[in-house]
């Protein structure tokens, strides 16, 4: 169930996270991946993971925003294992929690060139190498867009992040009735609250501000979630390898919500 094996895999953000525990669940699948990120000590260490227990992966330095590291990106992986199958649209950032009207033209320019942009670029230069290799699979290529849960609600003081995920999820629609034709699929991923360094992060900023704080806004992040815990990296990671894989041959255009429960309220 959910193979990939011999399948060619491209994960920006890769270092860590969400897209670290992808790119250790599809080399562990079987795929041969290239991790793509900033953060190259991080990811070096994400490389040596995968290696260590068989996989075949390889890294890249990446900047999601910028053009010409998608074209630099796109055919390291060419050159590396001959091809592309799989693109996960990982890389994100988020942001400080501000009114609209504190809000700089400047924020709001940057986060969107990574969340939203940097989606776009990865579509846009993959699309060549999935289209040339799509015949060789029954699902076809497959483009896996990380979106969040944000994507479909908003947030107050949280305007360019919901409108960056939002953004992807209609993306991801588009370009999912424009590539069907040379079969190569393209869903969306929603997760909810997920115990990652990111959040962890958010974490440490509730505790500085307050003694004690960093617990309390633990509990109240859980209470949103029916499930009654946060998600944690391998289920989305569970998720990513299920749309990378055959078995989802017949989906695309759609949202995969991972969220234990949160939008159901």
């Amino acid at each position: 169930m959910n193979s990939v094996e011999g399948k060619i895999a491209l994960i920006s953000g890769g270092a860590r996270g969400l897209g670290g525990m992808s790119a250790k669940k599809l080399a562990q699948a079987g795929a041969k991946v290239v991790i793509t990120d900033l953060r190259e000590e991080e990811a070096l260490a994400t490389l040596d993971e995968i290696e260590s227990a068989g996989g075949q992966a390889k890294f890249i330095k990446h900047d999601v925003a910028l053009e010409e590291d998608w074209i630099e990106a796109v055919k390291f992986t060419v050159e590396q294992f001959g091809g592309l199958d799989i693109l996960v649209n990982n890389a994100g950032v988020a942001s400080a929690a501000r009114p609209l009207e504190e809000l700089s033209l400047e924020s709001w320019r940057r986060l969107t060139s990574i969340n939203l942009d940097g989606v776009f670029l990865g579509i846009k230069h993959a699309i060549p190498h999935l289209r040339e290799r799509a015949h060789l699979w029954s699902g076809g290529g497959s483009i896996i867009n990380i979106s969040s849960i944000m994507g479909f609600i908003g947030g107050a003081r949280s305007a360019a992040y919901c409108a960056s995920k939002g953004g992807v999820r209609l993306l991801t629609k588009a370009a999912a009735l424009e590539l069907a034709s040379s079969k190569i699929r393209v869903n969306s991923v929603h997760p909810g609250f997920i115990n990652t360094p990111l959040f962890r992060g958010g974490v440490e900023q509730a505790e500085q501000r307050v003694q004690g704080g960093g617990q309390k806004f633990i509990d109240a992040v859980v209470s949103r979630h029916p499930i009654g815990r946060l998600g944690e990296e391998q289920d989305i990671a569970n998720a990513v390898r299920y749309l990378a894989s055959d078995d989802s041959a017949f989906m695309t255009g759609t949202e995969m919500v991972v969220d234990g429960g949160y939008l159901a309220q």
